[in-house]
């Protein structure tokens, strides 16, 4: 079976590959694990930025693996299950290099909680991104709702996690939550996507990650991550999720 987190290390920054593309690259707990192990033997690595992207076409991220993230789980075992990918946002966001993420396809709900704890996000022309989180009865749960609040406009991040809307790449670069949009003859060129990070030193890149960290303030910026899970985990249980769940894994069977 072919690894579902795969790392490596080439020209001088590091590349962590979600490789579930049958599955929408959705992340089960075991990945979960998977990826805080790894952040914590990586982060000392002498590498100029980390880059955090996905196998197939289609999806990036559609989030938490529902056949695990299921809707049995009581208010204390579903903070458990939603801490892990706490811990590994936490890890993205507080990485001592930059990191970049690039979206070939849409992210929904956990999958754009991923995608906002990356410092830079660069998207492929014509894919779309939802916070769908409150019409699944729930909150992100991932601490990623928090994350958004300082990567945009405040106005703008409540409102999109209310109405649960989806949006295309090329509006969410005007509300500054994408970086860049790359059409699609050039997005197979990974080399010219990733020039102008590949191109500066590890100690010139550390840097500014340390000046930004400095301006994220970490430790208030991860009690609300950790309110965040909580409050999901209370309605975890809510007959509205227990729904939702239960009749997407019904169209599985």
């Amino acid at each position: 079976m072919d690894k579902l987190i795969v790392y490596e290390e080439n020209d001088g920054y590091g590349t962590i590959l979600i490789n579930r593309p049958d599955k929408r690259n959705a992340i089960s707990t075991k990945m979960a694990e998977e990826l805080l192990l790894l952040f914590q033997e990586i982060k000392n690595h002498p590498i100029s930025f980390l880059l955090i992207k996905s196998e197939g076409d289609n999806a990036f991220c559609a989030g938490g693996d529902l056949n695990d993230f299921h809707s049995d789980l009581n208010e204390d075992e579903a903070y458990d299950m939603l801490s892990t990918m706490k811990q590994v946002l936490y890890q993205i966001v507080s990485f001592p290099v930059p990191t970049v993420c690039l979206l070939q396809g849409q992210a929904l709900g956990g999958g754009c909680e991923l995608a906002t704890a990356c410092d830079i996000r660069i998207a492929k022309a014509n894919t779309k991104f939802g916070f769908v989180q409150t019409s699944l009865g729930i909150l992100p749960g991932w601490g990623g709702g928090a994350l958004l609040y300082e990567k945009v406009h405040p106005s703008f991040a409540f409102n999109w996690i209310m109405e649960a809307k989806v949006y295309d790449a090329e509006t969410l670069l005007k509300k500054g939550w994408i970086h860049h949009v790359v059409s699609e003859e050039v997005w197979g060129n990974e080399a010219e996507i990733l020039k102008k990070y590949i191109s500066k030193s590890p100690d010139q890149m550390g840097y500014l990650k340390s000046q930004y960290i400095e301006a994220l303030s970490l430790p208030t910026l991860f009690e609300k991550m950790e309110k965040e899970s909580s409050r999901c985990a209370s309605l975890w249980s809510s007959e509205e999720h227990q729904q939702v769940v239960q009749n997407f894994l019904n169209k599985q069977v």
